[in-house]
């Protein structure tokens, strides 16, 4: 076993490297076991160990950028892990926002009038924004940890999906404006063979497909850092005892 010291400095290394805190717990652990196979293996010390185990992994923690989602470079490491589970969320997002425009397709056929297309319009993007709503009082216990800037210690992020967090308040201003829209574009067009505005046409088809996708994107991402808070549950308690 390592010390309480030893640890420490594994975790400072970890820190100085702009990981969050979700990915340098995961890989703390690994590090510590290959420190203590080396140590116990070939008889190293603590420091030898560490030595050793930061060459192995130096790779790993090559400065990379990741414009997509980060303004400043971060891990090669985290760039990988984070794109995998970034182009999983994403990938899920789009396909639920093609069955939301399916079905704003559909209201267009449903609806016998421009104003009741408009009241289904209205109501199916007011959805989103009920969510969000939702969302937002449902955590509000957590809103510290839902803050783009609010760092572990002052240093780190808490999770990979923190930096994402802001996109709940543009999330809900997005819909809050869409709402206001009545689509009445789109069922001319279908519904009245009205070919006259064909480019409205389509931003009113494809704005509210993004904007859907982009709060379904946002929605995940939310509970996957929210579960990533609660997983970390204990560590955070115990770190705050020992302050």
């Amino acid at each position: 076993m390592i010390s309480t010291v030893q640890e420490s400095k594994v975790t400072e290394y970890l820190i100085s490297k702009n990981l969050s805190l979700d990915l340098q717990i995961e890989i703390k652990d690994h590090m510590i076991n290959q420190i203590m196979d080396w140590e116990l293996e070939e008889n190293l010390s603590f420091e030898e160990a560490l030595s050793r185990v930061k060459e192995l992994w130096k790779d790993e923690f090559t400065a990379t950028g990741y414009w997509m989602f980060f303004r400043e470079p971060i891990p090669l490491i985290a760039k990988k892990v984070i794109r995998e589970k970034y182009n999983s969320l994403l990938k899920k997002s789009f396909l639920i926002g093609l069955l939301f425009f399916g079905i704003n397709m559909l209201l267009i056929y449903l609806s016998n009038s421009v104003e009741t297309y408009s009241i289904l319009f209205k109501g199916l993007n007011g959805i989103f924004l009920l969510v969000l709503g939702t969302a937002w009082i449902l955590n509000f216990k957590i809103r510290k940890y839902m803050k783009p800037d609010f760092k572990y210690k002052g240093r780190c992020l808490y999770t990979m999906y923190q930096q994402n967090m802001g996109l709940l308040l543009i999330g809900t201003i997005s819909m809050l404006q869409m709402v206001l829209r009545d689509g009445h574009y789109a069922y001319q067009f279908f519904r009245e063979q009205n070919h006259t505005n064909t480019f409205m046409v389509a931003v009113t088809l494809l704005i509210p497909f993004l904007l859907q996708s982009l709060v379904i994107f946002t929605l995940f991402n939310f509970y996957e850092h929210k579960k990533s808070l609660l997983r970390m549950e204990d560590f955070l308690n115990l770190n705050t005892d020992r302050q």
